[in-house]
């Protein structure tokens, strides 16, 4: 691919266009084709030809009906036209040419520190992965895929999945949707057995959760909701009970912002998707992400069951193995899961002893999510009446989450902020509301 140079490759200046930047930003690939016929001559026959999509297709798109949503059509689409991955948040591209890795630290430079200024250096380490993570260096596989293979990109998976620990998605959704994309190659252009090909299936779906996890929380809802569908295919087909319902549960957790009932149902789905030899972990995750569902639309008692449910399946957690994708889910997230639900049923009084137990066993260095947990124990303040107390909580949960990239935690904060201007006039909030205004 990096020698061959295709008839439809966009001159730099069209690219340079401001509205060619902000269809290619929307993944708006209509208007994307009709400014590369208006101003580079490209016809939509040359565009169908080297994208592989039916010239009537292309048109179609041009007029302004019908998108592109499956990665595996957009990296197509980027190659032939020569696209750089950044405008379009993909991974680097094999054709692009390779950019200088940042510099490591000068010997003499003063020990990072602070977790802002660690985020900042995983962040400056992580354009390429050798860079920084020479342990995480991608292993090369030849053109016929053995048992051993899935496994070691799964134990890959693992790896770099430690790195939403410390960075917001804005940072590790190219990470992680190369990956993606790189597994999806390997299974169009490999050879394995049948086996081979539902392990190569299963790591697909993990990593296509992992990408969209990435994308929600880096803001990018419409690329969450695909890689999240194309998870649950890539699961199902693989026969992977566990994995499907946890991309049903991904599913529900981004519905409840819009539709409420409808975030219920999918991670009700969820639940009945794994059976009661699922891990235990996984059933636990499943009902937790089901109790915020049912928070969120203000079911209190389904909430309250759903809680149960995943502390019964955590306590009945052992010796048996457990995916790493649910490791993090112990008795230190359920209380703060307990928490949040009961904040946002407006019951502080059960919320405020959960979140403050659960944040009491929980790192700063974790910034993105404490911050966004502390939210939920302001919220629960308020709605306890403790203007105070809930100003000095958003106070630590904005300086915690300066430099992540992640909007989840800067947007639930802005909503405990408007809450705390009705009482503006209390000195406490006087001082935050100065502080953090833009």
């Amino acid at each position: 691919m990096t020698g061959y140079e295709p008839p439809t490759a966009l001159p730099r200046a069209i690219l340079d266009r401001p509205d060619m930047r902000e269809a290619l930003a929307a993944h708006d690939f209509g208007t994307v084709f009709r400014l590369a016929r208006r101003h580079a001559g490209v016809s939509y026959s040359k565009i169908a030809a080297e994208c592989d999509i039916k010239p009537e297709r292309v048109g179609t798109l041009a007029r302004g009906q019908g998108s592109v949503t499956t990665f595996c059509k957009i990296v197509e689409i980027a190659d032939a036209l020569r696209i750089p991955s950044a405008l379009v948040g993909l991974a680097s591209r094999p054709w692009e040419a390779s950019e200088s890795p940042p510099a490591p630290p000068h010997a003499g430079t003063k020990e990072i520190g602070t977790d802002v200024q660690r985020r900042n250096f995983l962040r400056a380490t992580t354009g390429t992965l050798a860079v920084g993570f020479p342990s995480i260096t991608r292993p090369a596989m030849g053109n016929r895929l053995g048992a051993r293979d899935p496994q070691r990109l799964r134990a890959r998976a693992a790896r770099l999945r430690r790195l939403d620990h410390v960075l917001g998605g804005g940072d590790t959704y190219r990470v992680y949707l190369g990956e993606y994309q790189e597994t999806t190659r390997l299974l169009r252009e490999s050879s394995y057995a049948a086996d081979t090909g539902r392990a190569m299936l299963s790591v697909l779906a993990e990593q296509a959760q992992q990408a969209g996890w990435a994308a929600f929380d880096g803001g990018r809802e419409a690329d969450a909701k695909g890689l999240y569908q194309e998870s649950y295919k890539a699961a199902t087909d693989a026969g992977d009970a566990d994995l499907a319902g946890n991309a049903l549960a991904f599913l529900s957790y981004q519905a409840v912002s819009g539709d409420r009932r409808a975030g219920v149902d999918i991670a009700s789905r969820s639940c009945e998707t794994v059976g009661p030899e699922a891990p235990s972990g996984v059933r636990a995750l499943l009902y937790e992400r089901k109790a915020w569902a049912c928070a969120v639309a203000g079911l209190a008692s389904e909430t309250e069951r759903a809680l149960a449910d995943a502390k019964e399946a955590l306590d009945g957690t052992g010796s048996e193995p457990q995916p790493d994708w649910v490791a993090w889910v112990d008795a230190t997230e359920l209380q703060i899961m307990t928490g949040r639900c009961w904040a946002e049923l407006h019951r502080p009084l059960r919320a405020v002893p959960a979140l403050e137990a659960g944040l009491a066993q929980y790192d700063d260095s974790h910034a993105r999510d404490k911050a966004l947990y502390l939210s939920w124990l302001a919220d629960a303040y308020l709605s306890a009446g403790e203007v105070e107390q809930s100003a000095a909580v958003v106070k630590h949960a904005l300086d915690l989450s300066d430099g992540v990239a992640s909007v989840r935690p800067h947007r639930r904060l802005s909503t405990v902020l408007r809450r705390l201007g009705e009482h503006r006039n209390v000195p406490a909030v006087t001082v935050l509301l100065g502080q953090s205004a833009p």
